[in-house]
């Protein structure tokens, strides 16, 4: 029996993963969160196999959250499970720690598919992904500015593009001022943007935030 536990600040779309869970009779929902905060709670005990995790959430957003659990339950397979496509995310959060990421316009079936892999130890790479993936080998297209920004850099980037200040980040990802403002500058010398105005168009252009 693969136990699960469904991160989602939308309580319909949890009702609709369980709904979906219990038809399948080697999985079991055994824990449920609303946000990001509530799921480094449910990683610190050991009553999931395997935790599906959305990205925009209050609080601890996603990225935040795969960090955090990543730090206490370095072995816990984060299955992401996210409105952004493939292409906005999927490369960034496998490299740093995420066992595999799908669309929530997926077919049913290939979660249960990825549930089951990531449950096994292995990482999860939906066709599309592979297809990106394969592309970008051959040179087929240009890898995003923004997939070459550190765990932190792109914690940073994606909190400064929503408007939070320098304080109130490091405030919330328990880092100095003084550290928070040089991933700042970092994480503008790598987009090659000038100010938050611009990480935010960035963000936006991209569809990295909604």
């Amino acid at each position: 029996m693969i136990r699960i536990g469904i991160v989602d600040d939308h309580a319909i779309v949890r009702a609709g993963l369980k709904q979906f869970v219990a038809e399948q009779v080697d999985f079991r929902v055994t824990a449920e969160a609303a946000n990001g905060l509530e799921a480094v709670d449910v990683a610190r005990g050991d009553e999931v196999d395997v935790l599906l995790l959305d990205l925009p959430m209050p609080d601890h957003n996603g990225i935040d959250a795969v960090a955090a659990i990543k730090a206490r339950r370095p072995k816990l397979p984060v299955l992401i499970l996210s409105g952004f496509p493939e292409t906005h995310y999927a490369t960034t959060l496998l490299r740093q720690g995420a066992s595999g990421y799908l669309n929530k316009e997926c077919d049913p079936e290939e979660i249960a598919t990825a549930i089951r892999t990531v449950a096994r130890g292995r990482r999860y790479i939906s066709p599309a992904e592979a297809e990106l993936v394969a592309d970008r080998a051959a040179g087929g297209s240009e890898q995003p500015a923004h997939e070459t920004l550190s765990e932190r850099e792109l914690q940073v980037f994606l909190r400064l593009a929503q408007g939070e200040t320098v304080g109130h980040i490091a405030e919330h990802v328990f880092l100095s001022v003084k550290t928070v403002s040089t991933y700042r500058t970092r994480v503008l010398e790598k987009l090659k943007l000038t100010s938050n105005s611009e990480l935010t168009y960035y963000a936006l252009k991209d569809g990295l935030i909604q």
